[in-house]
C-alpha cells in the first residue's frame, strides 16, 4: 500500500528549495544553513518513498515527481497563507477570490479587471485561472465563472454568449475591405474540435455550398482567438472570448447572422458570502462589463 505522509515537517523547506532550485538560497530566505534544508527534504523523501531533487555537485533540479509534488504544496501553501492572512486581519472582505477558466480570464477578465480594481483599490483580487471544478464551498474560492448550457431564467446566468467569424485585417488582399461569406473559401476556418458549428453558422446564412479548408483544430478558444489574430485563418469563436481583440481592431468580424448557440456563462458564489459586499460590487461590475460588451454585437 502506499505510504500516507504522517508529517507536514518539511514541506516549507522543500517549497522554498524547488523555488529556487538551491538549498543555499532556500536556506537565506529562511534563515536555517544549507544542511538544515538538505537534511528535512531528505526525510520528506523518505517519508513520500521517492525522490523529490536530483543532487548535482553545484545545484539540485526537480525530479519529474517532484515537480508535480512542488506545483500542488506551492498551491496548497497559498490557500493556507491566504486563511492565514484572512483570519489575522478578521476581514474576509478585504480578499476577493475569483476562479474563471483560462480561456475568460487570459481574453476576457484579465484586460477588465483594472477598472475593478480602480474602483475598490483596497480589494485584494486573486485570480484562479483553470478548467478544472472546484469547491465553493471549501473556503478557497468566493465566487466562480464558469461556462455552461444556459438555463432560460437562471438568476446567475451572466450573459449568454455568442459565436462569432472573426479575422484579422492582415488577411485582407491589396483592394479587399472585407471577408465576407462568399470569400471564406479562400482561408483556413479556425474550429473548436468540431467543425459542426462552422457548418451551422454557414446553413444558418444560407451559404453551404463550395469547398472550406477546414484545416485547424483547437481545444480552446482563447488560443484560437490568438491564432486568428495572428492571420492563421477566420476562427468561429465565443464573441466574449473576441471581445477586446475586436474593439481594438486587431480581430473584425465577418458580417453574417450568428448560428443558436446554447451556451453561455454564469457566476457561483459560496452560500455563506452571497450578501458580503465584495461579492456585491463585483457582480454589479460584472454586469456593466457584460453590458458594455454587448453594444459590439449592436
Amino acid at each position: 500500500m502506499p505510504k500516507l505522509l504522517r508529517s507536514l515537517s518539511g514541506l516549507i523547506d522543500f517549497d522554498c528549495a524547488a523555488r529556487w532550485g538551491s538549498f543555499k538560497l532556500a536556506a537565506q530566505e529562511l534563515h536555517k544553513t544549507p544542511a538544515a534544508i538538505s537534511l528535512q527534504v531528505k526525510q520528506l523523501e523518505e517519508a513520500l518513498g521517492f525522490d523529490l531533487f536530483v543532487r548535482h555537485p553545484r545545484h539540485i533540479t526537480l525530479t519529474e515527481k517532484g515537480q508535480e509534488m512542488a506545483a500542488t504544496v506551492r498551491r496548497m501553501l497559498d490557500e493556507l497563507n491566504t486563511k492565514v492572512a484572512a483570519l489575522q486581519g478578521g476581514d474576509e472582505e478585504k480578499i476577493l477570490r475569483i476562479s474563471t477558466t483560462q480561456s475568460l480570464a487570459i481574453k476576457w477578465l484579465v484586460p477588465r479587471i483594472t477598472r475593478f480594481t480602480k474602483r475598490y483599490p483596497d480589494l485584494d483580487i486573486r485570480i484562479d485561472s483553470s478548467d478544472r471544478l472546484v469547491d465553493i464551498e471549501d473556503g478557497s474560492t468566493d465566487i466562480a465563472l464558469r461556462t455552461y448550457n444556459v438555463v432560460p431564467g437562471d438568476p446567475a446566468l451572466l450573459f449568454h454568449d455568442c459565436l462569432v467569424a472573426v479575422y484579422s485585417p492582415s488577411l485582407l488582399a491589396p483592394g479587399e475591405t472585407e471577408i465576407t461569406l462568399e470569400t471564406l473559401h479562400r482561408y483556413p476556418l479556425l474550429h473548436e474540435f468540431t467543425t459542426d458549428t462552422w457548418i451551422a453558422l454557414l446553413r444558418h446564412n444560407n451559404a453551404l455550398k463550395g469547398k472550406f479548408n477546414f484545416s485547424r483544430s483547437f481545444t480552446n478558444f482563447a488560443v484560437m482567438v490568438q491564432s486568428a489574430v495572428a492571420g492563421q485563418g477566420v476562427a468561429l469563436v465565443s464573441h466574449a472570448i473576441a471581445s477586446e481583440d475586436l474593439r481594438n481592431g486587431a480581430l473584425r468580424m465577418v458580417n453574417c447572422a450568428s448560428a443558436p448557440y446554447e451556451r453561455g456563462y454564469r457566476f457561483i458564489v459560496s452560500r455563506s458570502k452571497q450578501s458580503m459586499s465584495k461579492i456585491t460590487h463585483f457582480c454589479d461590475w460584472l454586469r456593466e462589463e457584460v453590458a458594455e460588451m454587448q453594444k459590439g454585437l449592436n
